[in-house]
């Protein structure tokens, strides 16, 4: 699609101009505002082509040679959530062999006069259907003893990067607080070799409190595990190499703590593991 705009920029910029003189030259208006108005859309056309690659660009990540997909595509596709203000974000992740089990847990309060749900990103590197990631939820703040599964909802296509929404036992109402957790396990995500995963905010704020980011390795320690953040113009930065809180016979944890982090930004933790 990009290539075909710029083709077709490229030809209106080209007949454009031959228009107009054409009918300069033959003394005819018809021809000369038709060549004007040729010529107007394919400046048009360039800019928006140009915006488009930018665009692509700017959503292709790679770092230490390994292409982040997942992170790439919802980069293409990515929303804002402005109906809720979020304080506190919390990332609980197991990785056991190829298998990655996520609980995610938002609280804060509702900023608009009424909502019904909360969408989350979904990302991973392989593209596995969303009826096998086990994903269910709970309304922590009606249901505190998890009492109720809340079956979420599939929003668009079944990518590498699902949108889903979460609704809430109860509609909230202005600046009503919410606690939600999200749970999704994702079998065969990982091959032995460097893998990656994703930690992505996309809320109409300005910071978000805190975001806290547990890694725990089930049996295989890693070799390392490294944190990048990526600018706007998706430019990654190496922002720390992680140590264990916690080391026991079968399983090694690890621990991000962000304060004040900024609402709209995503983190990436890159580690190694060599055979498993």
């Amino acid at each position: 699609m990009q290539y075909t705009l710029q083709t077709l920029a490229a030809v209106a910029a080209l007949l454009g101009p031959v228009g107009t003189i054409l009918g300069l030259v033959q003394s005819r208006g018809w021809l000369t505002g038709l060549g004007t108005v040729v010529f107007a859309i394919s400046i048009v056309a360039i800019i928006y082509a140009r915006s488009q690659r930018l665009r692509v660009d700017a959503a292709s990540v790679e770092i230490e040679g390994i292409s982040i997909d997942s992170f790439n595509i919802a980069n293409l596709r990515r929303g804002v959530n402005r109906s809720l203000m979020v304080q506190t974000a919390d990332h609980i992740i197991t990785i056991d062999d190829a298998d990655l089990e996520m609980v995610w847990r938002y609280a804060g309060y509702c900023r608009t006069r009424s909502e019904t749900a909360m969408e989350f990103s979904i990302d991973s590197e392989s593209n596995i259907p969303f009826n096998q990631l086990d994903c269910f939820a709970y309304d922590l703040k009606s249901d505190p003893d998890k009492k109720h599964k809340i079956e979420p909802l599939l929003l668009g296509p079944d990518s590498l990067s699902k949108k889903i929404a979460v609704p809430f036992l109860e509609p909230l109402t202005a600046q009503q607080p919410f606690d939600i957790m999200l749970h999704c396990r994702m079998p065969g995500t990982y091959k032995p070799g460097v893998g990656y995963y994703t930690s992505t905010l996309s809320f109409d704020q300005d910071k978000i409190g805190r975001c806290t980011v547990y890694l725990t390795f089930i049996r295989r320690k890693p070799d390392w595990v490294r944190v990048y953040a990526c600018d706007a113009a998706g430019r990654p930065r190496l922002l720390k190499t992680l140590r264990p809180v916690t080391e026991q016979l079968e399983s090694v944890t690890y621990r991000d703590v962000a304060e004040k982090i900024g609402a709209q930004s995503v983190r990436i933790y890159l580690f190694k593991r060599e055979n498993f």
